[in-house]
């Protein structure tokens, strides 16, 4: 007997985030390395990886604005077709210009952590899957089997170590052989989107959506929040966090792949806390609690004496990074109304992937020219500045689910 079309829908979500999360934890630690194989320096590291954010930052616009008119099913399946052409084309390139164009065109993930278009459109499904009180947990699941790809992503990146010890392959050649992966990787996940059901689509409207005036003053406020937030995690991009570690302490693929392996599980892990810890102290609480501690773990990252230092204290911050990620998916789409979920979605991930492209460019520019940990600093102290104005903001401002006695 075939499940019901929303269970089924969510499961065909969850397995197409879990191939994306698998792409974009792999190439999030081979992206800065194999330009750095290349013979590219940090300003070019920088502007490759802000190359790929600018594309998903337009992708992103165009999902906010006509994905519901183009149709989810089919928005998800040329976005997975365009991010596998940006794959297959950056592991036949070598220069600057044909890289950064591959980037941009087939919006090449540097970040280490799926936050592209696509997540737009699966977050505007997910809610009609399950209850208000089932919200939260729905994306934290989610949110899992994502940082669940991103960690076994990790691993793969130590695809082009095995390549080259065991194969014989140059160094170069095993990592085009990877980002290939990536594009093979993309093309599975188009295949998924291909089974979704109509369900999925969003209601049909006889007149363009008109926001109401609290949904579009939480927006707007929420956009500027996210927006600071987004331009700092631009600054520490899992590319330029491992273009540190590599040039920093001269640790290579196989120990940066276990490195963010073991990142992305504890993010995993940390979803399904961040689900238990919303029930009792509320998602803007969770949000804010966590994540202001985990920004000084990884400035202290800056001042380590040597790897093994470094690396704990980076894993320390990764078990608590991630878990405002499930609790803001779930905040947003319980702060505005149901038929405005896909234009929320889409408004709050573009500022965010907006503020990403335009930080990594400057991020490689201080890295080459001020300091390797400068990045390090600045965005932790941006994201902290997020954390006081978030709390001071939206403290107030409950979900259906906390609301009442």
């Amino acid at each position: 007997m075939n499940p019901p079309a929303p269970r089924r829908d969510r499961h065909l979500l969850y397995a197409g985030a879990f191939l994306r999360g698998l792409a974009v934890g792999m190439t999030g630690v081979l992206l800065g390395l194999y330009l750095a194989r290349l013979g590219h320096g940090p300003w070019e590291v920088g502007w490759v990886v802000a190359a790929g954010l600018i594309g998903a930052t337009l992708a992103a616009l165009a999902v906010s604005l006509a994905g519901d008119r183009l149709g989810r099913r089919r928005a998800l399946l040329v976005l997975a077709l365009l991010s596998a052409a940006g794959g297959f084309g950056a592991a036949f390139a070598s220069g600057f210009a044909a890289l950064a164009l591959c980037a941009f065109f087939g919006m090449l993930n540097g970040m280490g952590r799926d936050r592209g278009a696509a997540l737009i459109l699966d977050q505007a499904i997910l809610p009609a899957t399950a209850s208000d009180r089932g919200r939260t947990r729905v994306f934290a699941v989610y949110n899992v089997l994502l940082d669940v790809g991103h960690a076994l992503g990790g691993l793969l990146a130590a695809l082009p170590s095995l390549l080259t010890v065991w194969g014989g392959a140059s160094e170069v050649a095993a990592q085009r052989a990877a980002l290939s992966l990536y594009g093979i990787l993309f093309l599975a996940a188009a295949l998924l989107y291909a089974f979704l059901s109509p369900g999925t689509e969003a209601p049909r409207r006889a007149e363009p959506l008109a926001l109401s005036h609290q949904s579009r003053r939480v927006l707007w406020r929420l956009c500027g929040l996210f927006g600071l937030d987004s331009v700092a995690g631009g600054f520490l991009t899992s590319s330029l966090l491992t273009y540190f570690f590599f040039t920093r302490f001269g640790v290579g693929e196989a120990a940066l792949g276990v490195l963010f392996f073991s990142a992305r599980i504890l993010n995993a892990l940390s979803h399904l806390g961040a689900a238990w810890l919303a029930r009792r102290i509320g998602l803007v609480n969770t949000m804010v609690f966590t994540h202001i501690p985990s920004s000084l773990l990884l400035a202290s990252v800056g001042f380590a004496p040597n790897f093994p230092v470094a690396a704990l204290l980076f894993l320390l911050r990764e078990g608590l990074v991630e878990m405002d990620v499930p609790t803001r998916q779930s905040y947003v789409m319980a702060v505005v109304r149901p038929e405005e979920r896909t234009f929320a979605s889409g408004v709050t991930h573009l500022v965010r992937v907006g503020g990403w492209a335009a930080a990594p460019g400057f991020a490689g520019m201080l890295m080459g020219g001020l300091s390797l940990a400068a990045p390090l600093y600045i965005g932790s102290a941006m994201k902290i500045g997020y954390d006081l104005l978030l709390y001071a903001a939206f403290r107030k401002l409950k979900p259906p689910e906390e609301q009442g006695g």
